[in-house]
C-alpha cells in the first residue's frame, strides 16, 4: 500500500506539529491524500492525554514556563509524558478501516516498530503485561498515545534515542510511579547511533510491520503537490 513520510531536521514547536496533524487527518479522512507518517522532534513539551491529571504534574504552570516547557492538554489515548530535542515522535496518519479496524492491533504494531528498532542496535526491547510501550531494563524507551477519528489514526509514538531526561523529572511519566524511563544514549553511551540512523530503522520496520511501501520525503524537500499543500 502507498504510503508516503515525511521527516523534519529541526524540533517543532508542539502546537504546529498538532495543527499540521489536524490538516492531514482532515484530507486523509475525506481521502484526498494517501497514509502519511511524519518524523520529528518537538521543541520542550509536556502533554497530558485523555487519561492524563494534573496530579502527575510535578511543576506549577508558571514553573514550566520558568524551564521554557510548553504544557498541553491533547486528545490523545493516554497519560502524562514529555517530548524534546533527542526524541523521535512518529505520528501516522493512516486510515485503518476494513481488516485494520483493531485499536488493538495497531496499538501492537507501533510497539512492535520501537522494538524491533531496539534490536537493530543490540537493544532488548519488550512488552509489558498491562502497559503499553517498549520497555528495556533499565526503562521505558517508547511511549504510545493515540486517537482514531472516522477510522483515521492520529498522535503515535514518541521514542527516546539522545535526549536529556530532566524533563520526565518534572512529571510522572505515564502516571506510572517509580518506574524509569531510559534512552538509548543511557543504554548504549558513546555508541549510540544517531538519529537519522535510529528514523530510518523506525521507518524501515514501519514499513514491514504496518504493510505501507513510503515514499520518503524530506521536510525540506519539494513535497508531491497534493501534500505540500497543508505545510
Amino acid at each position: 500500500m502507498k504510503a508516503w513520510s515525511v521527516s523534519f531536521n529541526e524540533p517543532v514547536p508542539y502546537q504546529e506539529g498538532l495543527d499540521l496533524q489536524h490538516r492531514l487527518l482532515k484530507a486523509r479522512q475525506e481521502d484526498r491524500i494517501p497514509d502519511t507518517v511524519l518524523m520529528l522532534q518537538h521543541t520542550p513539551t509536556v502533554t497530558l492525554g485523555n487519561r492524563g491529571r494534573d496530579n502527575y504534574l510535578l511543576k506549577t504552570e508558571e514553573e514550566y514556563k520558568a524551564l521554557g516547557i510548553d504544557l498541553f492538554h491533547v486528545e490523545r489515548g493516554g497519560d502524562v509524558t514529555f517530548h524534546g530535542p533527542g526524541q523521535w515522535v512518529i505520528y501516522p496518519i493512516l486510515y485503518l478501516g476494513g481488516n485494520e479496524a483493531d485499536s488493538h492491533g495497531y496499538l501492537s504494531n507501533l510497539e512492535e516498530i520501537a522494538i524491533r528498532t531496539l534490536g537493530d542496535f543490540g537493544i532488548k526491547g519488550f512488552r509489558r503485561e498491562g502497559k503499553s510501550g517498549a520497555w528495556t531494563d533499565a526503562g521505558k524507551v517508547a511511549a504510545i498515545g493515540f486517537r482514531l477519528k472516522k477510522w483515521v489514526s492520529f498522535h503515535g509514538m514518541s521514542f527516546n534515542v539522545s535526549n536529556d531526561l530532566m524533563g520526565f523529572g518534572t512529571i510522572v511519566p505515564c502516571g506510572l510511579v517509580g518506574e524509569p524511563v531510559a534512552t538509548m544514549k543511557t543504554l548504549l553511551g558513546e555508541v549510540c547511533p544517531e538519529m537519522a540512523t535510529v528514523r530510518d530503522s523506525m521507518l524501515n520496520h514501519f514499513s514491514k510491520v504496518c504493510n505501507r511501501e513510503l515514499e520518503r520525503y524530506d521536510a525540506d524537500d519539494a513535497l508531491p503537490e497534493e501534500l505540500g499543500m497543508y505545510f
